[in-house]
């Protein structure tokens, strides 16, 4: 791969990791939650979850899809109502200390993982990268060094967003703050769906 191509390849993981979506919504969710640290098995979790995603788009899987259109709808509507189903756990979560007979869990590193594959945005940015920057017929020794690439330079980006979150957790600590930040992130999370969704 030319200097150029790969310059080119390294903005658009700059542009889609740093901006919102649902990933760095729940990452930064989590800092605010549960703190930095804790946070740090599902920010594992993505990058090491979109890596395999990324790779096997690039080893031929979305060529095989292409053949089952239909299998998008699956996977958006799937993808869709997990993700409403995460919101709706958001909106409604509580502090640690609020609730001291239920204890609160971050999102696991495996958990992390399974959610790419059932992540509109994830596939979107998948398909488009792997179609866009491999030469045509990319054996995967091409593939995985851009794989990499990815994750060397979405890893930060996404850590970003949950220390982002982590910063304001003791602003946040406050309940009735910590509610108004949860029920806003679980609707950003919803309006996420928008693009991914429509027609």
């Amino acid at each position: 791969m030319n200097q150029e191509l790969l310059f080119a390849a390294g903005a658009f993981i700059l542009a889609s990791t740093l901006t919102p979506g649902p990933n760095n919504t729940m990452l930064m969710a989590s800092g605010v939650n549960f703190g930095l640290r804790r946070t740090l098995r599902h920010l594992a979790g993505v990058q090491i979850g979109f890596g395999i995603l990324l790779l096997a788009v690039g080893a031929g899987l979305h060529a095989v899809m292409a053949q089952f259109p239909e299998f998008y709808d699956v996977l958006r509507l799937a993808g869709a109502g997990y993700m409403l189903v995460i919101a709706w756990k958001l909106a409604t979560a509580q502090s640690a200390s609020a609730d001291l007979q239920r204890p609160a869990h971050p999102m696991g590193f495996w958990a992390a993982v399974a959610f790419q594959w059932v992540n509109p945005k994830a596939w979107v940015m998948a398909v488009t990268f792997m179609s866009t920057y491999p030469p045509a017929h990319a054996s995967l020794l091409q593939i995985a060094p851009l794989v990499l690439l990815f994750v060397a330079l979405g890893s930060p980006c996404s850590a970003v967003w949950a220390g982002f979150g982590s910063a304001m957790r003791s602003f946040l600590q406050e309940p009735k703050r910590l509610r108004v930040f949860n029920i806003t992130m679980a609707l950003a999370l919803v309006a996420s769906l928008y693009p991914m969704l429509k027609p």
